[in-house]
């Protein structure tokens, strides 16, 4: 839904203040509810693309003040249906959003919210290994696509470009261990499956995940664009897609899959593709969040996020030029070792 319900709580003598502020933005409904003799609740009916320039001007007008608490609420439907309203006169300009995104704190909360590893995470990497290796070993796509919309790999990605963009350190951080540990829960399960189930690199599934093409980079930075761009409309349908289209699951099973078999050079090249399509993703998803303007309100704040994104993005940046360097390497000693 594109409605939005702002809910401020505030001191009473505060109310026209909150007029005055909102007579330069546009909104669908307002509403006041006296709490007590001292204390006032004003309620904002928005469209989801005016909640940010709302909810800033909010913050920066009463966060010093005692009591002051906001909430943000999805509004499922409006009857009748809502129609845009003033406080002050339609002759006066209205500030207008340059996009139909999401607020910065709607992007945080649902990161955020998805960055809660527990055995519950584990046991569904464990078994979307199991699913992915049962795809590949049969050759069969479709079970594949399964895997990748199980597992929960893509996700800790999104929150990373969301937390650099924004700050975070802490957010980071959790991000970080959280996809690590997933990474090495997924490895360690695919050594035992390669175990039970050695390999054949005729299997066509396994030789389509041993190689790093263009193409293959190219689909990555796209993926990780999209993402970011279904995270900031709100789009949750379409992060499924993403999740399936950029892969992250199947070459992390074919590499451990591979290294239990002593497949080495293989198992590198499932490795490589893996890296690749991390490295992408976040650089293409940095890049589209802050394109979309997502940085934090508070000037220091900005400051740290512009530091903490500049690092992000050199990193991936020196990583992806490593990788792809490391690849044209093996290419060059395979090319000159042929007859």
């Amino acid at each position: 839904m594109n409605l939005r319900l702002v809910e401020l709580f505030l001191p009473k003598d505060q109310e026209e203040r909150v007029k005055n502020l909102l007579a330069a933005h546009s909104f669908l409904g307002f509403w006041e509810v006296p709490l007590s003799e001292e204390q006032l609740l004003l309620k904002i009916l928005l469209d989801k693309s005016q909640v940010e320039p709302v909810v800033e001007h909010l913050i920066k007008e009463f966060k010093s003040l005692d009591n002051f608490q906001l909430l943000l609420l999805s509004v499922e439907a409006s009857l009748p249906r809502a129609k845009p309203d003033s406080i002050s006169s339609d002759s006066e300009p209205k500030l207008k959003t340059t996009d139909a995104r999401i607020s910065k704190e709607e992007i945080y909360n649902r990161v955020a919210a998805s960055i809660q590893f527990s055995w519950t995470q584990i046991v569904l990497i464990i078994l979307a290994c199991a699913i992915a290796a049962i795809g590949i070993v049969r050759g069969s796509e479709a079970v594949i696509i399964g895997a990748m919309v199980i597992a929960p790999i893509f996700k800790p990605n999104m929150a990373l470009a969301v937390s650099t963009t924004l700050g975070d350190g802490s957010l980071a951080l959790r991000t970080i261990k959280v996809g690590l540990t997933g990474i090495l829960v997924a490895v360690v399960f695919s050594l035992c499956l390669g175990v039970l189930y050695p390999l054949d690199l005729s299997m066509p599934e396994v030789a389509l995940r041993t190689k790093v093409s263009l193409t293959d980079v190219v689909l990555a930075f796209a993926s990780g664009a999209a993402g970011a761009i279904s995270l900031t409309i709100g789009e949750r349908s379409a992060v499924v897609g993403v999740m399936v289209a950029v892969a992250l699951l199947p070459p992390l099973v074919t590499f451990g899959m591979l290294l239990s078999s002593a497949l080495w050079q293989p198992a590198l090249g499932s490795l490589l593709l893996f890296l690749i399509n991390i490295t992408c993703l976040n650089l293409a998803a940095i890049a589209t969040l802050w394109l979309q303007n997502v940085r934090p309100y508070e000037w220091w704040q900005q400051l740290k996020a512009k530091k903490m994104t500049n690092f992000a993005s050199l990193f991936w940046l020196l990583l992806f030029c490593a990788l792809i360097s490391f690849i044209f390497m093996l290419e060059f000693r395979y090319q000159s070792s042929l007859p």
